[in-house]
């Protein structure tokens, strides 16, 4: 490369050649113009002359103009190495339309140092063999596309050429060497064991670390690095290294594309003798096997991971699972060379302990037999957390179902119990409906409870906490958990004496014992002893199991043992799934533990099940210790009770009713309107918008739902307070409160009422918020 190094950027190369040839237009045209003045020629021939230098001097002035255009360039192209690439590793250049090199960093200068040239393409002769062609064709596409990239494979190896179109008309360039990556995404430069890549012809295309290291140097072809050819595969081989002949035991993987690569353990015969000794201590976990599957031979990693003492009579489909089909047609398509170079994630066959591996199987040739190589890598972490992520996806996916099968059976529901209240109404006990009357009227009821379970699950439903002592929530509850195990199951509890209190809601937290101590009591059929303990617990540090971690602090877990069946490995991931339940048709609907894991979580705790076949299962229940806190020092103002005012009777004041829910509408409309209300109905947010554009008219009470097709029932109240402050809101919705996310219904002089909800419950909620 010609060129003079710029001073105010001592690391960057900048080329000026053209500073030469703009003097010599120069100098040239000016003399043209003054020897006719020094000599008596004709007039014609001094004109002529004149002209020829005046035509020179414009020719110059506008070199000068593009010369000035390129001194900008190089300016921008030296700013930007200077702030940007000049301390990048990979070599870039910045050149013209031309390709003429304006500058370079000094990663390019290094990789090309033998390589003087002006151009571009002059540069890289030294890397690809037709430099012009790929330089051409990347530039037109950044013309048009402002960047463009390509991956090249010589025979030093793959590079990766990427230019990038900059303002004033420059390119800038890279250069990179990419290195090679193996099957399952492992680099080539991370392997231990000294590896090279050979193309056809012999040809080396790549050497990683190990192997160069091994070498001493690059070598380009295999004749220069074997004295003796061809390379005999599973046996000894000797090598040239620049400290002279070494003997290496060669195992050659074939790949496709006609590359192979080879694998050169160094074998040192005065240590141990035979070839055995360096697959043994090989520093990752190898299998040789036959093409039938039979295991040939694995090393002492293989075998510390597979959890064998022999090596006899082994057999690959034996020692793993899980591959989704027959293990004969995978090894058979491997030898065959049909497979494709894809590792596969198996389980081992291990009683101890669950273990998964990422299996990358190769074809070899040993002895002029065809045999398989299985590189082992554990893969238990990997599997560990890819079954936490589909667990997590799988669980949210199920909440989101259940609250939305909740939502729409709320509105179902409301509809059924709403109009079974007004025909009660009609009918007195003596008539011969009102029987079946309550019999609707119940199952609706019964319905709404199994509701209610699903968006426990579904963490959607709305609780009413409190701070509690569950040794007095279990005191309560201890009359009717006896009644609920029978004579044949003893319950007995135990009680940490230094108890903290929880915040929860106790209804729902006797719901979850309840729970579990019936599906303890199903658990020993032929009778037993439940336990139920509770203790006061501090974490110094996170307690993690179970693919969750419990914070560090204070704890109340609530334990529940009993000495029944157990519950299986396979079976313990699902027991918190919806309808999962391994009893019978019909004694049991699968959602008593679902529940309680959502109510607990929904309270802030963490759910724990411990099981043993024919020895019993413990769940473990962590509930946060309530701090005393701003909740008390809020309580401790006092309060002003207000004077006692005779209640006022129903009927007085009018209410809008915005329910997109015809049944619905229809029952809540008549409900309000027997007890003497003024009912308007609108069937969306917008139709009650519309209706509210009357100034004339005067509305006490908004009841609405909360979520309806277009705009939600908050947006629209929220509207509509604007010119109606003093208005009152009712929000009714079959979801539960707080699981609208940003549509929550923050709105001042509001209350929530549920679905479904009965005539009373309206009516009286309605009367409330008028008084």
């Amino acid at each position: 490369m010609s060129g003079r190094q710029n001073s105010s950027v001592p690391m960057l190369r900048v080329y000026q050649p053209e500073h030469v040839r703009l003097a010599a237009t120069l100098a040239f045209s000016i003399g043209l113009m003054v020897v006719p003045t020094l000599f008596s020629w004709p007039e014609w021939v001094m004109r002529g002359l004149l002209a020829v230098g005046l035509t020179l001097l414009a020719v110059a002035l506008l070199m000068v103009f593009q010369a000035r255009l390129r001194v900008n360039a190089r300016a921008m192209a030296v700013e930007l190495l200077t702030g940007f690439i000049e301390k990048d590793a990979t070599p870039s250049f910045v050149t013209d339309d031309d390709g003429g090199i304006h500058a370079c960093n000094q990663a390019a200068q290094t990789r090309f140092q033998e390589a003087e040239r002006d151009t571009l393409a002059g540069t890289l002769r030294s890397v690809l063999a037709n430099p012009s062609a790929v330089l051409f064709r990347l530039q037109s596409r950044a013309r048009f596309e402002g960047a463009a990239r390509e991956d090249i494979v010589t025979r030093r190896g793959h590079v990766r050429l990427a230019v990038h179109q900059m303002n004033g008309g420059s390119f800038l360039w890279r250069v990179e060497d990419v290195v090679e990556r193996q099957g399952g995404g492992r680099s080539a430069e991370a392997v231990p064991i000294p590896m090279i890549t050979v193309g056809r012809t012999g040809a080396v295309l790549f050497m990683n670390e190990a192997s160069r290291k091994l070498i001493g140097e690059r070598v380009k072809s295999t004749d220069r690095l074997f004295p003796m050819l061809p390379v005999s595969s599973g046996e000894v081989n000797t090598i040239s290294t620049k400290t002279g002949p070494v003997d290496v035991l060669v195992t050659e993987l074939n790949r496709t594309q006609g590359r192979s690569e080879l694998y050169l353990m160094e074998f040192n015969s005065s240590e141990v003798p035979g070839q055995q000794a360096s697959f043994e201590h090989m520093p990752v976990p190898l299998i040789k096997l036959a093409p039938s599957g039979d295991i040939l031979s694995l090393n002492k990693m293989a075998m510390a991971m597979l959890g064998v003492d022999s090596r006899e009579n082994l057999k690959l489909s034996q020692m793993m699972e899980g591959l989704g089909r027959p293990m004969s047609d995978w090894l058979r398509d491997t030898a065959d060379g049909l497979a494709s170079n894809k590792s596969e994630f198996l389980r081992l066959s291990r009683p101890d302990k669950e273990v998964f591996v990422q299996v990358t199987l190769t074809r070899a040739v040993e002895e002029g037999a065809t045999i398989l190589i299985a590189v082992l890598n554990d893969a238990t972490e990997l599997k560990t957390l890819e079954a936490q992520f589909v667990q997590s996806q799988k669980m949210q996916a199920i909440g989101q179902l259940a609250g939305g099968v909740a939502h729409d059976f709320n509105n179902l529901l409301t509809a059924i119990s709403g109009h079974c209240d007004l025909l009660l109404l009609r009918h007195d006990q003596g008539d011969q409906d009102f029987g079946d009357l309550i019999q609707i009227h119940e199952n609706a009821n019964r319905a709404a409870a199994l509701v209610s379970q699903l968006l426990a699950f579904s963490r959607k439903q709305t609780l009413l906490p409190e701070v509690l002592d569950v040794r007095d929530t279990l005191s309560d509850l201890t009359h009717l958990l006896n009644r609920l195990v029978g004579e044949k199951v003893t319950l007995t509890l135990s009680h940490d004496p230094v108890m903290r209190s929880i915040r929860a809601d106790k209804r729902q937290l006797e719901q979850v014992l309840m729970n579990l101590v019936v599906n303890a009591r199903d658990a020993m059929p032929n009778g037993g002893e439940i336990r139920v303990r509770t203790e006061a617990v501090t974490l110094d540090k996170p307690l993690k199991r179970d693919r969750a971690s419990v914070p560090e602090g204070n704890w109340v877990t609530v334990k529940v043992s009993d000495e029944g069946v157990g519950i299986s490995p396979d079976k313990m991931q699902k027991v918190f799934e919806p309808f999962y339940t391994t009893k019978r048709t019909g004694e049991g609907t699968g959602l008593g533990l679902s529940t309680a894991y959502g109510i607990i979580k929904q309270t802030g705790g963490y759910i724990f099940v411990d099981s043993v076949i024919d020895k019993g299962t413990t769940f473990t229940l962590f509930f946060p210790v309530y701090q005393e806190g701003a909740d008390e020092a809020e309580a401790e103002v006092p309060v002003e009770t207000p004077k006692a005012v005779p209640a006022p009777q129903h009927g007085e004041g009018v209410v809008l009713l915005v329910e997109d829910e015809a049944p619905v509408r229809a029952f809540a409309s008549r409900a309000l309107r027997m007890r003497g209300y003024t009912v308007l109905e609108a069937e969306s947010a917008e139709d009650a918008l519309r209706t509210l554009e009357d100034p004339g008219l005067t509305v006490d009470v908004f009841v609405t739902d909360v979520v309806m097709p277009g705009m939600d029932g908050p947006s629209w109240v929220r509207e509509a307070l604007k010119t109606r402050p003093d208005t009152r809101v009712v929000f009714v919705s079959g979801y539960a409160e707080g699981a609208f996310g940003e549509s929550e219904p923050d709105v001042p002089n509001s209350v929530f009422l549920p679905k479904p909800f009965s005539l009373n419950q309206l009516t009286e909620t309605v009367h409330a918020q008028l008084h």
